[in-house]
């Protein structure tokens, strides 16, 4: 995964979602998201940057179980065709 994948992404949410200032946002310590322009974007929108501390598996534990889940449930079980068809069944995994 590149910085510039996870940039698309979180510009594209932050299109979709329109989210308030304050926002809470939750990754692991990869460089992607650590990345100055990574990090930049979420300031520029007013997001707050989250992440595990390195080693410690309780910090955030209730998101880092749940990234869990989903992707022994529905991510590592499928193969998805585009993105829309992705995005179409995380949707339905999350809401459903």
């Amino acid at each position: 995964m590149t910085t510039e994948i996870v940039l698309e992404a979180l510009q594209n949410a932050i299109q979709d979602q329109k989210p308030d200032p304050g926002l809470i946002v939750h990754t692991d310590l990869g460089t992607q998201y650590t990345s100055e322009a990574f990090q930049k974007l979420l300031k520029k929108h007013e997001m707050v940057s989250s992440f595990s501390r390195k080693g410690c598996p309780y910090d955030n534990a209730c998101i880092e179980s749940f990234h869990a889940i989903l992707k022994k449930e529905e991510v590592y079980l499928t193969k998805y065709e585009s993105f829309e068809t992705a995005r179409i069944a995380l949707f339905q995994f999350i809401e459903g």
